[in-house]
């Protein structure tokens, strides 16, 4: 990608990185990559291990990650056919970046959640002055 003189990417590396964090950055692509970090995983294992995530979005979620080239879905077959799913070794490359993530996260966690008190406590006496 290449980049503008200002440091902005150009017109062609935009959507590049868009479509790129647009698969990557959703909160059940993450979840799906940490939980498949150590060893591969059944689907109904990730759909237990995901609190909140429909079967529906999990089967999304894991076609758009094979798609991109990051799981890799293995058939067995037997009766009932067992599927799993593993990082390829692209996937693996955005381990460090997720840890990364997932360590500022840990970090910051309790300056992020007074930010938010402060937010919402002036938010609420807005609301007070103008009701």
């Amino acid at each position: 990608m290449s980049v503008s003189h200002n440091g902005i990417p150009d017109r062609e590396g935009c959507p590049a990185v868009r479509e790129v964090l647009n698969r990557v950055g959703d909160k059940w692509s993450v979840l799906v990559v940490v939980l498949l970090r150590d060893r591969s995983k059944r689907f109904s294992e990730l759909r237990r291990a995901i609190e909140g995530i429909s079967q529906r979005m999990l089967t999304l979620t894991l076609r758009g990650l094979e798609r991109d080239g990051l799981v890799k879905r293995t058939v067995e077959p037997t009766i009932p056919p067992r599927v799993d799913y593993e990082l390829t070794a692209l996937g693996r490359t955005i381990l460090e970046p997720v840890r990364a993530l997932e360590e500022w996260a840990l970090d910051h966690r309790s300056a992020v959640q007074e930010a938010r008190r402060r937010y919402d406590e002036a938010q609420k006496r807005r609301i007070a002055e103008i009701g």
